[in-house]
């Protein structure tokens, strides 16, 4: 039986090829024949490039159908799927394509002088360019491909993507997820959130990462149904296409949003089953009004990118404000104390999970892998949480210093190590504040040196001298300038402090 994950998908896909799949904000429909058929053609593409099942395809471009189509057409191809965040600048791609080293690149035709540059530094053979209306040398190349494939035969622990998350040593770390990784998520979730024939997803997420990529997506294509497939979040979009639509899938902020808006209430949501959240957290207030406004409770899951998703609120049964409720069928979860012994109720702890779903490792750091599974085989995810007396998880805290800034993840060091490279900079300690929009904002407290290039740094200095360096996302809201930061016996920065004395101080 052929283990590739597009066999899967595409054994679900509707029997009638005019079936709609995505509905784009122009009115303009992709059938799944549509998909089928131009996936077809870029598998035929990646092969006549002469990349061998297994090479990797990086792809920095915007949202369109095109990306999607190429997504799909990489693992049909049994390549491994590089996804990256358009906003990523040169030393990131500089690091991702001399890591991966991918057999082809895609870019955005205004990188493409930079993506020339560092593909030819990698070793990079192939450079196409795909632009924000779905355009480019991609879909020039494939045109002429037969619209006919045979999908690559894998197998479960085969490689179907990697994904970067940023790493707290500054080295971002490639998650390897395999066919059967993303598979089983596949199927845990379209199963355990009730999806049906007739359902209709508003999909406003990304999709370089987990949550826009392989939960929305393939739940959808799992289901053979269409979704609203909108190139970002505009919350009086989401308004005129609610009524039309059953589930949505977003970040806190999406829902933050919408309640901003005066007329967003139970009309909107009339045709709606289900909204889902995910990628930080969600605040118990935002949770109560959300249910209050609307009728609806928001379902609130818990995961990452070592492994889809770990727990969820139940579809059935009360979803509890404040939690992420329970392990997912086929997911084991524990949380252990120092010792590695289980915590009792209400006790926090690591959370450590097992599954199909839970990552092959991490891409050329094998010590790494090692070091983060227990030698019982548990991922370590290095999240904090606790059980309540009825077993639903809570997420407490994050024991690596991870931001999450609107449903985005960054890891501070990579921050304050360009940071502590300025002239005037004694030293840095980038953390999370609340903030109402993007549930936290990335925040840099910065010693400055006792001498004329300390006097002269500013909040707007800072940020400018590194705003083109870094994805905007990562690029620190708030910068306060101070002569020492607090430190524990051991000389360990308390960041802890830090979010305790700048937390409440009113800026927006």
């Amino acid at each position: 039986m052929n283990m590739n994950l597009y066999a899967l998908l595409a054994a679900h896909f509707p029997a009638a090829p005019a079936a709609p799949c995505m509905i784009l904000p122009d009115g303009r429909v992709w059938t799944y024949g549509d998909v089928e058929r131009a996936s077809a053609r870029m598998a035929n593409l990646i092969a006549a490039l002469g990349l061998q099942p297994g090479d990797r395809v990086a792809a920095q471009v915007e949202k369109t159908p095109e990306s999607l189509v190429l997504y799909l057409a990489a693992i049909r191809a049994g390549m491994v799927f590089l996804p990256l965040n358009p906003a990523y600048q040169r030393h990131e791609l500089e690091y991702f394509l001399g890591d991966a080293k991918p057999g082809l690149f895609v870019c955005r035709p205004q990188i493409r002088a930079l993506a020339d540059e560092l593909a030819a530094k990698a070793g990079v053979a192939n450079v196409l360019e795909l632009d924000d209306a779905g355009r480019g040398s991609l879909i020039e190349a494939a045109t002429p491909h037969a619209d006919a494939f045979a999908t690559v035969p894998r197998e479960k622990g085969d490689l179907a993507a990697i994904l970067y998350t940023s790493g707290t040593t500054g080295r971002s770390k490639g998650a390897m997820l395999s066919h059967g990784n993303l598979a089983h998520n596949a199927r845990t979730l379209h199963e355990y959130w009730h999806f049906q024939p007739g359902d209709m997803l508003l999909h406003m997420l990304p999709i370089f990462h987990v949550h826009g990529l392989f939960v929305a997506c393939h739940c959808v294509l799992l289901n053979g149904s269409a979704m609203f497939f909108e190139p970002k979040f505009d919350a009086a979009r989401a308004m005129q296409l609610l009524p039309e639509s059953t589930v949505m899938m977003g970040v806190p902020t999406f829902y933050v949003r919408l309640l901003h808006e005066p007329s967003f209430g139970r009309d909107v949501c009339r045709n709606m089953r289900l909204f889902v959240s995910g990628s930080a957290p969600l605040l118990k207030e935002t949770f109560d009004e959300f249910k209050a406004r609307t009728g609806h409770t928001i379902l609130e899951r818990y995961g990452m990118t070592e492994g889809g998703m770990f727990t969820s609120n139940p579809y059935e049964g009360e979803r509890r404000g404040g939690t992420v409720g329970f392990p997912l069928p086929g997911t084991a979860l524990r949380i252990v104390g120092a010792g590695g012994t289980a915590v009792k109720t209400g006790e926090v702890g690591s959370i450590q999970v097992k599954g199909e779903n839970v990552f092959v490792g991490y891409w050329g750091m094998p010590e790494k892998t090692r070091e983060e599974f227990t030698a019982d085989g548990f991922f370590t995810t290095g999240d904090m949480g606790s059980w309540d007396a009825d077993f639903y998880v809570t997420i407490s805290g994050r024991s690596k210093d991870l931001v999450i800034t609107g449903g985005l993840n960054v890891y501070p060091k990579e921050i304050e190590e360009l940071i502590d490279a300025m002239p005037g900079v004694v030293e840095s300690a980038v953390i999370g504040l609340p903030h109402p929009d993007f549930g936290e904002a990335v925040t840099a407290v910065v010693v400055r040196q006792k001498n004329a290039a300390g006097a002269a740094l500013t909040e707007s200095g800072i940020i400018a001298a590194i705003k083109d360096r870094l994805a905007n996302f990562k690029v620190p809201k708030w910068v306060y300038l101070v002569d020492e930061l607090p430190r524990n016996a051991m000389g360990k920065v308390q960041k802890n402090i830090l979010r305790q004395e700048y937390s409440p101080l009113p800026r927006r």
